[in-house]
């Protein structure tokens, strides 16, 4: 008792929570990048063969995304109450955007004749489920108006230069994993569609990591100080030397025609710009004004849940990298996986 008595059980939920929102990230996000690539492939066989390459882990990927929003309304409930209202608009369109892409799925294959709704409906909801969490980062990152530990901001506070610039870079860079993933499992025309792809899709997503990661700092002083300040600069230039080292990875893995690092270089971008924006917000969880200390539930009932998570977290993690061993290798389009 005196061991769970000494535990900081906001910070463990915060590094939780915060680990299952990195992990939909990189789980989902390639997938979701095959569907906003969808119209740039021509032919119908490679769409069959690039939807293949996701068809038996995309549903397990938004696991993380039910744990990451469950686990703020149960352990951070006022983070959940105030981030909520606030971002009504560009939440509620990444749910229904994530239905109609669910939904393409199981029924594209069904039909000939209308085949094209659902392409239409897996490559919109895939991209308009993209661009909605990228204006929801932007939005929360140019803070958000709280006064009495309740919302206080206007229905269209969300909306901003700066929210709409991070819904881009989060397309972009979605269809970079999405293009890296397809180098990885499959072959021929579509594995070298996928290597072209990669060389725009990555300098775009590098331009954009960059417009953003200046424009950040100006959004609130307290930005600055975590970013440009003596002696926290010295911790935080850090990212930007690797973020240069996994540009050299990506190209250069793009240049030989290698299959796997691209992909590994490309989440390591994703890594790189979450750890800034966790520099940038922490101990905030709300900013610029509510900590996750602040926000977190009583401890009792932060015990209670870790406990049940100890227990269904080992079993995600292992039945997400069984479907991953199952499912390795590239993509036969007549065979399947080899």
């Amino acid at each position: 008792m005196d061991f769970l008595a000494s535990l900081d059980l906001p910070f463990i939920w915060a590094m939780l929570i915060a680990t299952a929102v990195l992990l939909y990230v990189l789980l989902d996000g390639f997938d979701l990048g095959i569907g906003i690539l969808f119209p740039l492939i021509r032919e119908e066989r490679h769409r069959d063969l690039a939807m293949n390459s996701v068809a038996p882990i995309w549903d397990g990927n938004e696991t993380w995304l039910v744990l990451g929003g469950g686990g703020l309304f149960a352990v951070f409930p006022l983070a959940y109450a105030t981030l909520l209202p606030a971002l009504y608009a560009p939440l509620l369109a990444m749910l229904l955007a994530l239905v109609f892409r669910g939904v393409a799925f199981e029924f594209r294959w069904r039909t000939k004749r209308a085949r094209w709704v659902w392409n239409v409906a897996f490559a919109g909801g895939s991209t308009i489920a993209a661009f909605s969490q990228g204006v929801a980062l932007g939005a929360v990152l140019q803070g958000i108006h709280v006064v009495d530990r309740a919302y206080a901001g206007g229905w269209w506070d969300w909306l901003s230069p700066f929210s709409m610039l991070t819904g881009a870079a989060v397309v972009v860079g979605y269809a970079l994993l999405g293009a890296t993933w397809l180098i990885l499992k499959t072959e021929g025309p579509v594995h070298d569609f996928a290597n072209r792809v990669a060389w725009v899709t990555g300098v775009g997503t590098l331009a954009l990591i960059g417009i953003v990661s200046l424009w950040t700092p100006f959004l609130h002083p307290q930005y600055f100080d975590r970013w440009l300040s003596f002696p926290a600069i010295l911790f935080s230039g850090v990212v930007p030397v690797l973020v240069a080292a996994m540009t050299v990875v990506l190209f250069r893995g793009l240049a030989t025609k290698r299959d796997l690092s691209p992909f590994l270089a490309a989440n390591g971008l994703f890594v790189l710009c979450y750890v800034g924006i966790a520099i940038s917000l922490y101990p905030n969880i709300v900013p610029p004004s509510i900590s996750y200390r602040a926000a977190a539930a009583p401890d009792d009932s932060l015990l209670f849940l870790l406990v049940g998570t100890s227990v269904l977290l080992p079993i995600i993690l292992i039945y997400t990298a069984y479907a991953y061993w199952v499912f390795r290798g590239k993509l036969d389009p007549d065979e399947g996986y080899h």
